[in-house]
C-alpha cells in the first residue's frame, strides 16, 4: 500500500516504515504528525484518486530528527568582466518515518455524516429578485470624413517607369 501525500508544499510517494526527508517542519523530535492532504492511494492494485484530496484519508508520521542537508555551492561568474561571486547554503530538513496510512479516518466519517444531514434540513426556498438590466449607452456621433484635394492625389500618383534600352558598345 502506498499513498501520494502533500507535505510542506511538496508531493511525496510514501509507504509504511519508509523514511523521507522533507522541508523543516514545526514539530518536536519524537512527536507524531498527521497529514490530511492525501492525493492518491493504492491498496494492492485498487487505486483511489482524490479530487483534489481524498476525504477522511490521512498519513501518520513520526519526526525522527531535524538536520541540515549537504552544502550547495552557488558560483556566479561573468567572463571578461572580473565578476565572481561564491556563495553557499545548507537546507534545513526534517527526517520522517511513515507510521501508518489510513484510507478513512473514523472521526472524519462521523463529521461528514453530520454535514450531509444538517444542510438539507436548514435550506429554505428563497426566490431571488430578477436582475436589473443596465441602461443602453448611446453610440458616439460619427465624424465626417475629410476629403483630400484631388491635386494632391494626382501629384502623389506614381508615373509609369520608362525603360531605357541598353547602350551599345562601340569597338
Amino acid at each position: 500500500m502506498y499513498a501520494i501525500v502533500e507535505i510542506a508544499g511538496q508531493q511525496f510517494k510514501v509507504e509504511k516504515d519508509q523514511q523521507i526527508f522533507v522541508h523543516r517542519l514545526e514539530a518536536e523530535e519524537g512527536s507524531k504528525v498527521d497529514f490530511d492532504k492525501v492525493l492518491l492511494m493504492d491498496d494492492s492494485g485498487k487505486v483511489n484518486v482524490g479530487a483534489p484530496v481524498i476525504n477522511g484519508a490521512k498519513v501518520t508520521a513520526k519526526v525522527l530528527e531535524h538536520l541540515k542537508d549537504d552544502k550547495v555551492i552557488v558560483f556566479k561568474k561573468k567572463r571578461r568582466k572580473g565578476y565572481k561571486v561564491k556563495n553557499g547554503h545548507r537546507q534545513h530538513l526534517t527526517k520522517l518515518e511513515i507510521q501508518n496510512i489510513d484510507a478513512k479516518a473514523p472521526a472524519a466519517k462521523a463529521k461528514t455524516a453530520e454535514k450531509t444531514t444538517k444542510p438539507a434540513a436548514k435550506k429554505p426556498a428563497v426566490k431571488k429578485a430578477p436582475a436589473k438590466k443596465p441602461a443602453a449607452k448611446k453610440a458616439p456621433a460619427k465624424k465626417p470624413a475629410v476629403k483630400k484635394a484631388t491635386a494632391v492625389k494626382k501629384a502623389r500618383a506614381k508615373k509609369p517607369a520608362v525603360k531605357k534600352a541598353p547602350a551599345k558598345k562601340t569597338e
